[in-house]
């Protein structure tokens, strides 16, 4: 079985069609979004148009969350306030509807797998896990982790490996998953990356060779800065898709 695992379009068409194409020409059985498909982009009814027509099994994101009603962002900083303010009358009724509709995490038994936004632990809350302190904080839930826990929000590729009493961080590369261990794998982010490589970023798990391989491809990424500014958002959303941050 060879599952697709992408996260944080982030209204990113240009991105998203790049990925779409990419998997196309894999052998993938089943496609999962990690959430986030909507926020800071300029085609966010598109996005979740491409994500639907993927037929990913998809998780809400913090950015989901706000745009469909689901979380009060009046704490965000102005202008991701505003771009979220956009993407609510950007988006069909249907796709608001979609978006509404999203569980915050997927658990696949036969696979051993689960899938969420940020972290598995008080889901709602959308906690970041991009450190080993932070995955760290995980250990309490050891027992009732999957087997892999695919999750986004951070924009970053890491793989954290808990054993025990113990977590460690390995190159997020080509991962190959034990039994004796847990991981937590943050697959990157499609629409806008932030690790200073500014290629769209998904993985594939093989759960037969029980495998996970990170990809990066490139797309236009001046097509997708200049749709941005013609919805009139602030051009650096635009600017920093160039810069990978």
């Amino acid at each position: 079985m060879r599952i697709a695992i992408f996260s944080d379009v982030h209204a990113n068409m240009e991105a998203l069609l790049a990925t779409e194409y990419y998997y196309s020409k894999q052998k993938i059985d089943y496609v999962l979004c990690s959430g986030d498909t909507v926020g800071y982009g300029g085609s966010p009814d598109a996005c979740v148009d491409i994500v639907k027509r993927m037929g990913a099994l998809s998780v809400l994101g913090n950015h989901d969350a706000a745009v469909s009603g689901m979380m009060d962002y009046s704490f965000y900083y102005d202008a991701a306030r505003r771009v979220l303010d956009l993407h609510v009358d950007m988006l069909s009724q249907e796709n608001h509807e979609w978006l509404k509709d999203l569980p915050y995490n997927r658990v696949f038994k036969d696979w051993d797998i689960e899938l969420c936004h940020g972290s598995p632990y008080r889901k709602e809350e959308f906690d970041y896990i991009f450190t080993t302190e932070q995955a760290r904080m995980l250990l309490p839930q050891y027992d009732s982790l999957s087997r892999v826990t695919f999750i986004g929000h951070s924009h970053l590729c890491k793989v954290f490996v808990l054993k025990g009493s113990d977590v460690q961080e390995q190159p997020a590369d080509t991962v190959d998953i034990e039994d004796d261990r847990k991981y937590i794998i943050s697959v990157g982010s499609v629409g806008q990356p932030r690790d200073y490589d500014n290629r769209a970023s998904f993985t594939i798990y093989d759960t037969t060779t029980a495998r996970v391989e990170f990809h990066r491809i490139e797309y236009d990424i001046e097509a997708s800065a200049n749709r941005i500014s013609a919805v009139r958002l602030e051009r650096s959303f635009g600017d920093r898709l160039f810069l990978g941050i």
